[in-house]
């Protein structure tokens, strides 16, 4: 299928004044967090939370900053969260597209609103 990205808004709801952040983010519906570079965390200017031991997929295991609360919007959907401080690149996990009911439409290469629900998210709630 090849790589699919959706492009984001991420913002520091703890400080409104400070501007977005327009990212391209690499879609992986098998990884679970948002992840984001030192960069993109220094300019929206999150904070450490808690550490977060994660393994990579070359099974290698690292200690990273879990940072937050960031704001991730598609579209006219978006969630909140914190993030993991990780990789050159912005990596949208199965968390996020989950909650703001997102899916990967892998003839077109892209994230999508669940065609199911197409004008407001929908989710499960038992």
């Amino acid at each position: 299928m090849g790589y699919a990205f959706a492009r984001l808004t991420l913002k520091n709801p703890s400080n409104p004044t400070l501007a977005s952040l327009e990212v391209d983010a690499l879609a992986d519906t098998g990884a679970l967090h948002l992840c984001i570079p030192e960069h993109v965390a220094a300019q929206l200017e999150l904070k450490e939370i808690y550490q977060r031991e994660v393994t990579t997929a070359d099974g290698k295991r690292h200690v990273v900053p879990y940072v937050g609360p960031v704001q991730i919007i598609f579209g006219n959907r978006g969630c909140f969260g914190g993030a993991i401080v990780l990789g050159d690149q912005v990596l949208l996990g199965a968390v996020q597209m989950e909650d703001m009911d997102l899916v990967v439409s892998p003839p077109e290469r892209k994230v999508i609103p669940n065609p199911f629900s197409p004008n407001i998210p929908a989710a499960l709630a038992k």
